[in-house]
């Protein structure tokens, strides 16, 4: 109700700003997955449709599902929620297992500071991610999915017969329910979110099995992110190749980059990868909104690597930002000016850690109040060389030892502040 209502006080803004490509921050964009975010209506269906919405859809029910799943591999999509891995591999493996009931599970818990394009396309194209869903269950055969988190939109679509029983007389079934996140950080992880889903404590499940072959209630689960499914009907409607022409390397399509922090223009930008720092933190961003000199930043939420001005030029692709030890995650992007005490930043991605921890495993639990322990003392001076050592050891014990990212990216913040920013650790 609130996206529809600020829809429409935008329509009324807009003869007096234009059409949005005359906007300079959005000009230059390259929106694929949020074409039609702030032009629609949100919750009208027939804007959907008008502005080429249900055209995937209506495209993949004529399809069988291998050829579904070979259309989004042959796309080159990847996971957006940050592992980015081939979502069309995870797709294939839940066709190929054989299950009575399988089970499509939208993971919308979006916890990383500095991000907001799920939300920010939930509110304001909900149908996307609606009709992602359904070629989903059509491309590996479930028919339930669950959105891990809201609810207007879907009365919409099953009474408009884009779910239910037999969606737009195709014989084929698919409906979506709504269930609520356990309000933990830790049940962004597939496997811990699949825990809450069944009603447990979220905690971290060992792998194998995949939850692919294993995964909600013990059944095949295909789990993507809003934005991973959110891309996939343009590319049942446009065509693999269409989606492929955006992109480099291995990184294919484009990414919705969410500037925050010390920025002058904070907001959403979607590009094709490729792109670098630089661009959206000066071309976008507009520089600091304090006006001071930028000097780090956080890229891929709260246990990203701190990259220096030296590293702002690595192109915005996953290949590219392993290789300096860092991650795009989930797009988000906080900035941080010259006025930043990084010891305090490497400090708070411990103590994260140890508020977060589901505590399954030692390495994380433990760990982390370690390390937020170790760093203190080495801002306050004491052994600091000896105490410096002691935190990479036990970095690298995280990076080895943890169950899951969550004590395995933890470390990823904290050296890359010793590495880069290694005069904020020496005591006043």
């Amino acid at each position: 109700f609130i996206a529809a209502k600020c829809w429409e006080v935008n329509q009324q803004h807009a003869k007096y700003l234009g059409p949005t490509q005359d906007i300079p921050f959005l000009k230059q964009q390259q929106r694929v997955t949020f074409s039609r975010v702030g032009v629609i209506n949100p919750l009208s269906i027939s804007d959907y449709r008008f502005h080429a919405g249900f055209a995937g859809l209506a495209a993949a029910l004529q399809l069988p599902a291998q050829e579904i799943v070979t259309a989004i591999k042959d796309s080159g999509l990847r996971g957006r929620g940050g592992a980015a891995f081939p979502t069309g591999i995870k797709w294939q493996t839940v066709l190929d297992t054989q299950a009575d009931q399988k089970f499509i599970v939208c993971n919308a818990d979006e916890g990383d500071s500095g991000t907001y394009s799920d939300r920010m396309l939930m509110e304001s194209d909900p149908f996307c991610l609606i009709e992602g869903m359904v070629i989903a269950g059509l491309a590996v055969n479930a028919t339930k999915g669950y959105i891990y988190l809201r609810d207007e939109a879907l009365g919409i679509a099953r009474a408009d017969n884009y779910l239910g029983d037999n969606i737009q007389k195709s014989g084929k079934a698919f409906d979506i329910e709504i269930r609520l996140g356990a309000g933990a950080y830790i049940c962004g992880e597939e496997t811990s979110m699949l825990e809450s889903l069944e009603g447990k404590r979220g905690e971290v499940r060992p792998k194998p099995p995949l939850p692919a072959i294993e995964g909600l209630f013990g059944q095949p689960t295909v789990i993507n992110n809003v934005i991973s499914l959110a891309s996939v009907p343009s590319i049942l409607a446009n065509g693999a190749d269409s989606y492929q022409n955006y992109g480099v390397e291995r990184s294919r399509g484009t990414l919705p980059f969410q500037l925050a922090g010390n920025i002058k223009h904070a907001g959403l930008v979607e590009l094709a990868f490729g792109a670098t720092l630089n661009d959206l933190l000066y071309e976008y961003g507009g520089g600091s909104r304090s006006g001071r000199d930028l000097r780090a930043v956080q890229v891929g939420g709260p246990l990203g690597s701190y990259l220096p001005e030296s590293q702002w030029d690595t192109p915005l692709d996953y290949e590219a930002f392993s290789a300096i030890d860092a991650m795009l995650g989930h797009g988000g992007i906080v900035a941080f000016d010259d006025s930043v005490d990084m010891s305090e930043q490497a400090q708070f991605s411990m103590e994260f850690c140890a508020i977060e921890s589901c505590g399954k495993c030692t390495p994380c639990r433990i760990g982390s109040v370690r390390g937020a322990e170790l760093i203190e003392r080495i801002r306050k001076g004491e052994k600091s060389d000896e105490n410096k050592d002691l935190l990479l050891e036990l970095c690298d014990t995280m990076v080895a030892g943890s169950l899951c990212a969550m004590g395995g990216l933890t470390p990823y913040p904290v050296r890359s502040a010793l590495q880069h920013f290694a005069e904020d650790f020496e005591s006043n």
